[in-house]
């Protein structure tokens, strides 16, 4: 299976997409899978309310260049994977799109849904990891470590984003795997700022209080411990359909947790559940 899926807390819903299989990793060839399912998370980051949503997804080689989406974000991978000692460098560029409290019908608590609706952010950056595969349980499980830095462009929240992430997979057999991956999220100013502050006109909206301390400087955000796997369909990862499952914890760190859209209003404790069934060309 090819290593470079993500595995973290958006991101539990990207595991529809796990790759094909472990051993495709000694194959020179091209693929393409296509992944559909269903997410159970929060109503916005930070809440305790769920909603169910749809999760299409995409990941593909081509001449050991790797691409694949993670939630709303697409990653290319601009250096092949073709190592014949398994040492995989990784570096790239990267796009994502955060919908996050865009829309109020979106939103189940009716004092953030007060508090209005933010605009859609685009964030562009790149990632830079290093990867090794035959590394404990057999010559083709895989651990990885990366960091994507990302800014937006939109003029939304206008900052910028750093998930550094450490990442192990294992096949369990040439029709099976289990993925465990921890991540981290350091925003800056602005990005405290616009999602987690509460100013006093939102507070006299919303009857939530007013608050400012998330947007009094950089910090992490939250961290992340995700788990994923998947069981081929048709007797081989590498083709065919496959289901997938996967879960993620996240907690809401500092100041952030303390912001009343989540103290009040939501919880620092955030889980994502998916299922989801792909296809490998």
């Amino acid at each position: 299976m090819h290593h470079r899926c993500r595995l973290s807390a958006a991101f539990a819903v990207a595991a529809i997409c796990l790759a094909p299989s472990a051993f495709a990793q000694q194959e020179d060839r091209s693929s393409l899978t296509i992944g559909v399912g269903v997410a159970a998370a929060p109503s916005y980051e930070g809440s305790d309310d769920y909603r169910v949503l749809p999760i299409p997804q995409l990941r593909g080689k081509v001449k050991d260049f790797a691409f694949w989406t993670r939630g709303p974000g697409l990653y290319v991978d601009a250096i092949p994977n073709s190592d014949p000692d398994g040492v995989d460098f990784e570096l790239g560029p990267v796009v994502n799109v955060r919908f996050d409290r865009s829309s109020r019908r979106n939103i189940k608590d009716d004092a953030v849904r007060l508090l209005g609706k933010r605009d859609i952010a685009v964030e562009v950056g790149g990632f830079v990891g290093i990867g090794k595969t035959g590394v404990i349980t057999s010559a083709y499980d895989n651990l990885s470590a990366r960091v994507a830095v990302t800014r937006d462009v939109a003029g939304a929240h206008g900052s910028y984003v750093i998930t550094p992430a450490v990442e192990y997979m294992t096949p369990l057999s040439q029709t099976a795997f289990v993925g465990l991956g921890v991540s981290a999220d350091y925003v800056g100013r602005k990005y405290g700022r616009y999602y987690y502050d509460v100013d006093p006109a939102g507070a006299a909206a919303s009857g939530l209080p007013a608050y400012g301390g998330a947007g009094d400087g950089s910090g992490f955000k939250k961290v992340n411990f995700s788990l994923a796997g998947g069981k081929s369909l048709s007797g081989d990862l590498r083709h065919g359909w496959a289901i997938f499952a996967a879960a993620s914890y996240s907690r809401i760190l500092g100041d952030y947790a303390a912001s009343p859209i989540v103290s009040v209003a939501g919880s620092r404790n955030q889980w994502i559940g998916a299922i989801g069934v792909g296809y490998t060309f």
